[in-house]
């Protein structure tokens, strides 16, 4: 079974010997380091590139320890760069491993040399294009891209889409979404064949891979409980309002442990990082501004999510809304949670205020859409709840009703567009049926 990566494949394609660096970010383990070294290489293979000119190193691995070092990294790539004729394709991955140094041609302690360094000399070698990859969205969004200002260019690679799950599963095609949304996008999942097996991949991931990444980073020395406890509660709430105030009284009242709402917000900011959770924030849908308390937060894939809380909670509702939401901002629209303000009279005649809720308000360039994720809808006061906020909205931008059951694509009397969610997540077009 080969992935195909087919999205992000092109995306560096587009990219190949533009003098820019490509920087390919995303959750450890989703596939980074397979689409440059696999899919990537043998484009290139295709392309007439030999092997001598394309220069790989994975900074991850043990026997590459020593050039986490970033002198001996340049030291090694400058030194495979031999000849001025041939072009050559330099890919890092995991670039965040590099240390930071004190620079010591610099009389100055504040002074630094790290990979940021390492890859603007490289960018300077007029026959080396260079690639590098990362898990963690700080380091590399931000830093490098402020540094690089317009020499870089990030390609935000996910965990598998259900698309691209379900052109590979191996059983039945109707038990795709199921084991989707039970066990998520991690590649590795699908060479896994017994519950057992996903399970323990995804739960070794959290504590071997994901929780060490953030403790050794940030030097978290006496709160790795409090990590975990804060993964499982915001895992139990998704498709749900929080902020770090509401998850510090949580602390108290449960776990009866006193943790700050600064603190607490923190190691959010740290899971965020490292594309473990991503916050969606409120949006005035008639006041159009963003409403800075409180949010939510959803995984990056599901089945981390499941796992983290032993396959215990499987609201389909609220999984579905987390696959929903990933698979947007995987399509590039940028995804917020509304809420649209409606007054009316009550019985008495009093005038009354509520705020109704929008799953998503998803936007791109001009483009909106208001999308509801419900289970089902085939109540008919079930629809209309679902659709409440939607009719509240007073602009003409495009209004869908995603719902898990198996339904042909219809719109009703206010022109809401009702479809499944697996014609949904199958089809990028269905969005502008």
């Amino acid at each position: 079974m080969e992935l195909e990566r087919r999205e992000y494949l092109q995306k560096l394609i587009e990219k190949k010997d533009n003098g820019r660096v490509k920087i390919v970010t995303g959750i450890r383990r989703c596939g980074k380091s397979y689409l440059l070294f696999e899919l990537y290489t043998k484009y290139l293979y295709t392309q007439g590139i030999e092997e001598d000119q394309i220069i790989g190193i994975a900074l991850d691995e043990l026997p590459n320890a020593q050039y986490r070092d970033p002198f001996k990294l340049d030291k090694y790539i400058r030194s495979q760069i031999t000849e001025k004729s041939k072009r050559y394709y330099v890919l890092i991955d995991e670039v965040q491993f590099v240390s930071e140094i004190q620079n010591p041609y610099v009389n100055d302690s504040s002074a630094k040399i790290n990979f940021i360094d390492v890859v603007l000399g490289l960018m300077k070698i007029k026959n080396a294009d260079v690639y590098v990859t990362g898990s963690n969205s700080k380091m590399l969004s931000s830093d490098i891209l402020t540094q690089f200002r317009d020499r870089g260019d990030e390609i935000r690679v996910y965990p598998l889409s259900f698309a691209e799950f379900y052109e590979v599963y191996e059983g039945d095609k109707h038990d795709a979404w199921t084991d989707y949304y039970t066990y998520g996008g991690m590649p590795v999942t699908l060479t896994l064949h017994s519950h057992e097996q996903k399970s323990q991949y995804l739960r070794e991931l959290f504590t071997r891979t994901y929780l060490k990444d953030v403790v050794e980073r940030h030097s978290i020395q006496n709160d790795t409980g409090i990590l975990e406890d804060l993964l499982n509660i915001v895992a139990s709430a998704i498709g749900s309002f929080t902020n770090a105030t509401k998850l510090s009284n949580t602390f108290a009242s449960e776990k009866q442990v006193r943790i700050s709402s600064a603190t607490i917000d923190k190691y959010l900011g740290y899971f965020s990082e490292a594309f473990l959770l991503s916050k969606a924030e409120r949006y005035d849908v008639k006041g159009k501004k963003y409403m800075k308390t409180p949010a939510k937060y959803y995984f990056t894939d599901v089945g981390l999510r499941n796992a983290r809380l032993g396959f215990r909670q499987q609201e389909e509702t609220h999984i579905m809304e987390n696959v929903l939401y990933c698979d947007l901002m995987r399509r590039g629209f940028d995804v917020d949670v509304g809420v649209v303000e409606y007054n009316f009279k009550k019985e008495d005649g009093k005038s009354a205020r509520v705020q109704l809720e929008v799953d998503f308000v998803v936007n791109r360039g001009n483009q909106r859409y208001y999308i509801q994720s419900a289970l089902s809808i085939a109540d008919p006061e079930k629809r209309k709840q679902e659709i409440n906020s939607l009719t509240k909205i007073p602009d003409s931008f495009r209004k869908i009703v995603v719902v898990g059951d198996r339904i042909n694509p219809w719109k009703d009397e206010n022109g809401i567009l009702y479809i499944g969610i697996e014609r949904f997540l199958l089809d990028e077009n269905a969005i502008d049926l």
